[in-house]
Order: structure tokens, then C-alpha cells, then sequence
């Protein structure tokens, strides 16, 4: 009962186009619509807020709110089915060096003008401290692969990234190869913003074989571990 109570909400808030921020109708309202016990409409609450679709506010004013779509949720839901099934750390490295290069492909063909005039940030280099390094270096790959159109390849590729970086932090890369890294990243954005689908492909597939053989070498003991759920 709470599941199907769920996907009627979730068929609801796609249906009517319910923006982040947007609360939903109160308990009792839902009890009544519903015609159930408040523990079975709380449980599908509970497995809507689990997986980051909504935020639940305590308090007279509170209740569920729909929240934004984030890729981190949905890569710390696939980690549970990576570890049950026994995927290792290098099964993430080959799909992102798969799939990173597809996504670029993908974004040069798409050419959306919105998000191009977005890409132009990355044609020049950024600065390399820690923090900046971190976040322009998620950024740009973020950014890639929300330019693919394909919002299963997108959610999928942003996830990837999330769950990589998360086991990777601090930065993984020296200082002294950051320069390297991002010129790399402004060579793919050129070539992406040029519509040029062939080289955007060949450069982000030469970075991250590169970046790949990079962690394996640095990390060779976390190639063999099970990706654990987080």
C-alpha cells in the first residue's frame, strides 16, 4: 500500500509539474484522499524522502516539500545494487571512461545555445588552489553531461562522478598537474562549443584513459574493493 501511495505521489508531482520548494498537500488532506492509516501514508513519505525526492519539515508549518533531483541521491541508491552485485572500484573507472566520452560527443551534436554560453567559462583556465580546482574540475564534467539531452545518460554519467569523487577526495591530482588538467578541460569545451563532435570524443576519451590509469596507479588497492554503500 505505501509503495503504490508513493508512485501516485511521485505520477502527481511529474503530472502537475511541481517545482523544488513546492509543498505538498498536509496529512490530513492525504489521509483523506488516500483512504488509509497514517502509517501506511508516513512509510510512503519515508521511501520518497529516502531517496532525496522530498524533504519532510517538522513543525505546524511543516510536512512534505518536494525537493530538487539531485545526482548525488541517485548515485548513493545505485551504490547499494554496486555492492550487493559485487562491482569494484575499476568497474567504475571502465564505465566512466566509456561513457565521459559518449557524453561529450553528445554535447557538441546538441550545440543548446543556453547551455554553450555556459561552457564558454571553462575555454579559459581557472585557478588551481584546492577548493577551486575541486569544484571547477566537478562543474565542467557536471556541465557535459547535462548537455548530452539525454537525461538518463546525464543522470547516469553525474552520478558516476559523484560516487568516484566522493571516494577520492582530497583532490586527486598533484598541484603541479592541475594546470594540465584544466587546459585539457578548456581543449574539450572548444571543441564542444565548435559543435565539433569527433575531437570533443577524442579528447575526453584521451582524458579520462588518462585520468583512469592515474587512480589505478595511485590507488592500486582500491581497484579490487567492492563499492560500498554510502
Amino acid at each position: 500500500m505505501s509503495e503504490a501511495i508513493a508512485r501516485d505521489i511521485v505520477r502527481r508531482i511529474g503530472a502537475e509539474e511541481l517545482t523544488p520548494g513546492t509543498q505538498l498537500p498536509p496529512e490530513a488532506k492525504m489521509l483523506e484522499e488516500y483512504r488509509v492509516g497514517r502509517g501506511s501514508l508516513r512509510e510512503a513519505l519515508r521511501i520518497l524522502e529516502v531517496h532525496g525526492l522530498i524533504s519532510i519539515k517538522p513543525g505546524p508549518r511543516g510536512g512534505p516539500t518536494v525537493d530538487q533531483v539531485h545526482t548525488e541521491n541517485f548515485g548513493r541508491m545505485a551504490t547499494l545494487f554496486f555492492q550487493m552485485d559485487g562491482v569494484t572500484f575499476a568497474d567504475l573507472l571502465d564505465a566512466m571512461v566509456i561513457m565521459e566520452p559518449t557524453l561529450a560527443w553528445l554535447a557538441a551534436q546538441r550545440s543548446d545555445q543556453h547551455l554553450v554560453s555556459e561552457m564558454s567559462r571553462f575555454t579559459r583556465p581557472a585557478r588551481t588552489g584546492d577548493e577551486e580546482y575541486t569544484r571547477e574540475a566537478a562543474d565542467f564534467h557536471r556541465l557535459v553531461a547535462a548537455m548530452s539531452g539525454n537525461p538518463v545518460m546525464s543522470l547516469y554519467g553525474q552520478s558516476l562522478g559523484d560516487i568516484v569523487r566522493d571516494r577520492l577526495s582530497p583532490p586527486l591530482f598533484p598541484k603541479s598537474r592541475r594546470p594540465a588538467v584544466m587546459n585539457v578541460h578548456c581543449d574539450i569545451a572548444r571543441a564542444i562549443i565548435d559543435g565539433d563532435a569527433a575531437r570533443a570524443e577524442e579528447l575526453m576519451r584521451e582524458h579520462m584513459t588518462e585520468y583512469a590509469a592515474y587512480v589505478r596507479r595511485r590507488h592500486p588497492g582500491l581497484m579490487r574493493e567492492v563499492v560500498d554503500w554510502r
